[in-house]
């Protein structure tokens, strides 16, 4: 362990600060915002700067403070690894805030919203280097309860503010099992500071205890199947670059925290490795499939979020299988890949919220099937979401393809070893099914949001979004785009978290992920690129030489006037996939007109709920509330009523003393 430099407390302290003088300027005053920018971008940079020291210096020690309690705080490779996340796409953030959500446009909740999010921000980097469990919890609840600020910043609308109620219930039930957690590990230890412990020093059962209270309010708050009520609508409801910030680095944090707690046991049992995997398993399969079936733009991105911690937890299983079988290069191979994809998660899906919220500040709607036809005149925000989608969909040559590789290959090594059954037989299959399913969703938002013709008229009167929103996309594309061509370039940083994760591990780490042909990666990425690009530089404008006209008119399946109506909508586009999976979707279809011969008008519409909470936790709840409703006989609201209550309490205690 060693002290975090007085650069990194900077970061977090002008991170933390950045929205408070706007509190003091005039609601519509655009000079309270523009400082909180430069605040929140120093910090940022500070923040960046300190942590590429760190790994550049190479300087960290496993062993030096490692069972030494006095600290609150700490900083090694895993917490440097998070925080880089979080100072990256909180300042591309705020950058984004001012073209997206300007002060004299939202006078009532624009200096709100910055406070808080520099506070989320801030705690954020807190937890990560927290060493003490007050310190943890602290920080936590500033994260929690900024962030339910966040999401309920446009507290006027209904929505907003039932998505803040069921993230702030689920965010605190998440706390309740982390006090839970800490208390337990007290007892046991002695102390509230964290550090690994002995190799005999927990029976098996005080660290299965553990494990599951970590699992549980980790799971929770990083959003893994069933775990994940809170989510969509949080996500779906929340201002877009808080958006990115939840999906892009909050989720993280509950990923950070089981990873921390797992560090903590140094010989865990194979059934948390294969318990993790098959979360993974059932996250990244349902999260794509519930995102199938969305018409609400960002809540469909919300789900494939959930999809994507799926993966991560499919590498992480992976890794925390072979700590337990004592096979080295399946903890370099999983952890690899979950923790690559922590990085390219938090890129392409702040890059695909930054997008989408450029779409609907130029159109004023979520509703993909009132959209269309936007790549004609918002050409660059279109390149974004392109770019941001193929990542996700684990394509060449961007990087959602090199973490997801890392993973299909840690299990391909796990089947047919001698290590018997493996959990690969479920996560490869799995993997390759949630790809598919991810192709066929974006596909259909690409082509319903973007291609073809405006289907209502402010989508084809909208315009290009500015620079200052169209920066942040920018550079998460680059991002996107490099890892995908320069996979070589992290693996330094991932060699250095993987060997502080696990320092007992045999297998020197040159001989795992140095061994992969990197090399192969970069060359037919560029060759790909170069490929496309004459392609659309054919369609251009070469083919003009051939006589082929510059533009034609689409197919109009026979219609002497076709309109926008006639174009497949996203629902009709995955109708099939929807059907195919209506046992766990359930969806509700509505249906009106289209009787007689010569039926005046149809309308056909489909919603897909939230199956876990409004078919499992919601009536749970009002069945609680049912019952709860009998016991009102014993709140009369008489004062003599309560006084005997006492009283009957007291002469039971003496007759059980």
């Amino acid at each position: 362990m060693t002290s975090l430099p007085d650069s990194f407390l900077w970061a977090v302290g002008l991170t933390a600060v950045s929205g408070l003088p706007g509190l003091f300027f005039p609601k519509t005053a655009r000079s309270g915002q523009v400082l909180a920018t430069v605040l929140a971008s120093l910090g940022a940079i500070l923040g960046l700067l300190s942590i590429a020291l760190f790994f550049y210096d190479g300087g960290y020690d496993p062993g030096a403070g490692a069972m030494d309690g006095g600290s609150l705080f700490f900083w090694d490779p895993l917490s440097c690894f998070f925080l880089a996340g979080v100072f990256l796409l909180s300042g591309l953030g705020s950058l984004y805030g001012m073209g997206y959500w300007k002060q004299e446009d939202h006078p009532d909740n624009g200096r709100k919203l910055r406070f808080f999010y520099g506070t989320l921000s801030a705690g954020m980097a807190s937890v990560i280097v927290s060493r003490h469990a007050f310190v943890f919890l602290l920080s936590w609840e500033v994260m929690a309860l900024s962030a339910f600020f966040l999401v309920c910043t446009e507290d006027d609308k209904k929505e907003a503010r039932e998505a803040g109620w069921v993230y702030f219930v689920a965010t605190h039930l998440s706390t309740l099992l982390l006090f839970a957690f800490f208390a337990y590990y007290g007892s046991l230890r002695g102390t509230f500071s964290l550090f690994p412990f002995g190799a005999t020093e927990l029976a098996s059962g005080q660290a299965n205890g553990l494990f599951l209270l970590a699992l549980a309010a980790f799971g929770l708050k990083a959003g893994v199947f069933p775990l994940h009520v809170w989510l969509p609508s949080a996500h779906a409801n929340a201002p877009s670059h808080v958006s990115a910030v939840l999906s892009g680095v909050l989720l993280k944090v509950g990923v950070y925290g089981l990873m921390r707690a797992c560090w903590l046991f140094p010989s865990p049992p194979p059934w948390w490795g294969e318990t993790v995997v098959g979360l993974g398993v059932v996250s990244s399969v349902l999260g794509v499939v519930f995102a199938l079936g969305q018409h609400d733009l960002k809540r469909l991105l919300a789900y494939h979020s959930i999809e994507n911690i799926g993966i991560i937890f499919l590498g992480f299983g992976l890794a925390l299988w072979g700590r337990a079988e004592a096979r080295s290069e399946w903890v370099w191979w999983g952890l690899a890949g979950a923790l690559l994809h922590v990085w390219n998660h938090g890129l392409f899906k702040s890059s695909l919220f930054y997008a989408a919220g450029s779409v609907i500040h130029s159109t004023g709607t979520r509703r993909i099937d009132e959209l269309g036809g936007l790549s004609k005149t918002m050409p660059w925000t279109a390149l974004g979401f392109l770019i941001g989608a193929v990542a996700i969909c684990g394509l060449p040559p961007f990087n959602g393809f090199i973490s997801e590789f890392l993973v299909y290959l840690g299990f391909f090594r796990t089947v047919g070893d001698d290590a018997g059954w493996s959990p690969g037989l479920f996560a490869v299959p799995a993997l390759a099914l949630t790809g598919a399913l991810a192709l066929a969703c974006f596909t259909k938002v690409f082509g319903a949001v973007f291609l073809g013709e405006p289907r209502t008229e402010r989508a084809g009167t909208c315009a290009e979004s500015g620079p200052a929103i169209l920066f942040p996309i920018g550079v998460l594309s680059v991002c996107c785009l490099w890892i995908g061509l320069f996979p070589r370039s992290v693996l330094p940083v991932l060699g250095s978290v993987i060997r502080q994760w696990d320092p007992g591990m045999s297998v020197p780490g040159g001989t795992v992920l140095e061994g992969v042909p990197w090399g192969v990666f970069t060359g037919t990425g560029l060759l790909l690129l170069v490929a496309l690009g004459l392609g659309q530089w054919w369609l251009r404008k070469g083919r003009r030489g051939f006589g082929v006209p510059a533009r034609v008119s689409t197919w109009d399946c026979g219609f002497i006037q076709p309109s926008p109506s006639i174009q497949t909508s996203a629902s009709s586009y995955a109708k099939t996939l929807v059907d195919m999976f209506q046992w766990v979707l359930w969806p509700i279809r509505r249906r009106k007109g289209g009787d007689g011969f010569f039926p005046k008008g149809e309308s056909y519409a489909t919603h897909v709920p939230e199956t876990v909470l409004d078919r499992g936790v919601l009536p749970l709840l009002r069945g609680i509330r049912w019952i709860l409703k009998w016991f009102k006989v014993l709140q009369p609201g008489y004062v003599q009523v309560y006084v005997l209550y006492i009283l009957l309490a007291l002469v039971a205690l003496i007759l059980w003393r």
